[in-house]
């Protein structure tokens, strides 16, 4: 059982929001395209911060904590890059203006952070009070692996999220970014940006994500500071990871059939978990490099399988993977995928 003091984790949380800090600064006060090697610096200096907490966090409490935190920030950051599919998505959806996007991308993991914290709490206590918590978040998982294998070739239709929906139906949209702004006044009204739509998009897609991301951890480890720390440092480095892979993720292939399989294997180790400690001790349990050993070898498979197919057939593009099948548009046969989103002003919205 990990004990952790007030201090740590005050400690944590205040280089946490250091890190958002230096990010959201950097993001509203000097709006810019990001290029590779700024992308690349960042991406190895969040990778490095994580790395180097696990090695801290090993020598203060061993092996077995250790191992748990770099099994599940490797779980974490693997599931993050099927949020960097999602953002490509939004992003040509809603054409947002390169200078726009890092602003974007910051907003949206605060809001991923402070979601994964609630639900977090939320799963802790349900562990701590019942057993049966651990079958309910394998199911959970199983479902979803099953439903992103079955959706494996498909991309989630923002369009038709409801959150968007409703606030194309109740708000006055600008037809401008206006220089990122969220509000600005359009004929003397009081009027939302685009740039609104887009963070009440990726806020609802997180939401979704931390159901999936969340019970995945908690299959690798019980204590909540790993499973807190494990999502903060993946999703810290998620923005400028976003900016460095975006034009390689379309030749991950196989990469929603990589994350299909993680989920269903760690569905099982809870449910195996949850039989161990309720039904009979004699029901094997998951160990953790056992666990890491799997992770490793889906995840390289996946990317050399990818890359294979890809070289082979240039013409085969990506998709994330859906938890539900597009609902066929006018002109668009069943099964087939509608055309690319246009890349021109989002359309103009108002109160009707």
């Amino acid at each position: 059982m990990l004990t952790v003091s007030g201090l740590t984790w005050v400690l944590t949380i205040g280089l946490i929001v250091l890190l958002l800090a230096v990010d959201m600064v950097h993001a509203v006060v000097r709006p810019h395209r990001v290029g590779i090697g700024e992308a690349t610096g960042w991406s190895v200096f969040y990778i490095a911060v994580a790395i180097l907490f696990g090695v801290w966090f090993t020598l203060h409490n061993g092996g077995e904590l250790g191992t748990e935190y770099f099994v599940g920030y490797l779980v974490e950051k693997s599931l993050s890059v099927d949020n960097l599919f999602v953002f490509v998505i939004i992003m040509s959806t809603f054409a947002v203006p390169e200078e726009h996007q890092h602003k974007v991308l910051t907003f949206g993991i605060v809001m991923a952070l402070a979601l994964r914290a609630v639900f977090i709490a939320v799963g802790a206590t349900l562990l701590s009070l019942f057993s049966f918590a651990f079958l309910i978040f394998g199911l959970l998982l199983l479902y979803t692996a099953v439903q992103l294998f079955r959706h494996r070739d498909e991309s989630p239709d923002v369009e038709d999220n409801i959150v968007v929906k409703t606030a194309r139906r109740v708000l006055p949209i600008a037809d401008d970014y206006v220089r990122g702004k969220l509000f600005t006044r359009d004929d003397g009204r009081f009027v939302a940006t685009p740039l609104l739509v887009v963070l009440l998009a990726i806020g609802s897609i997180d939401l979704l994500f931390a159901l999936d991301s969340i019970p995945a951890v908690f299959g690798i480890t019980e204590e909540p500071y790993i499973v807190f720390v494990c999502n903060a440092f993946a999703l810290l480095g998620l923005r400028a990871l976003f900016f460095l892979v975006k034009g390689l993720l379309d030749r991950l292939v196989y990469l929603s059939t990589g994350l299909s399989l993680i989920l269903a294997f760690i569905g099982v180790k809870l449910i195996l978990q949850w039989a161990h400690a309720d039904i009979d001790p004699r029901v094997p349990e998951v160990p953790t490099f056992v666990s890491l050993a799997v992770i490793v070898v889906v995840l390289v498979v996946v990317t050399v399988a990818s890359l294979a197919k890809t070289r082979r057939d240039p013409s085969v593009t990506a998709r994330p993977g859906s938890l539900r099948a597009r609902r066929a548009r006018a002109g668009t046969a069943p099964g087939e995928q509608p055309d690319a989103p246009p890349r021109g002003r989002p359309r103009r919205s108002g109160p009707g």
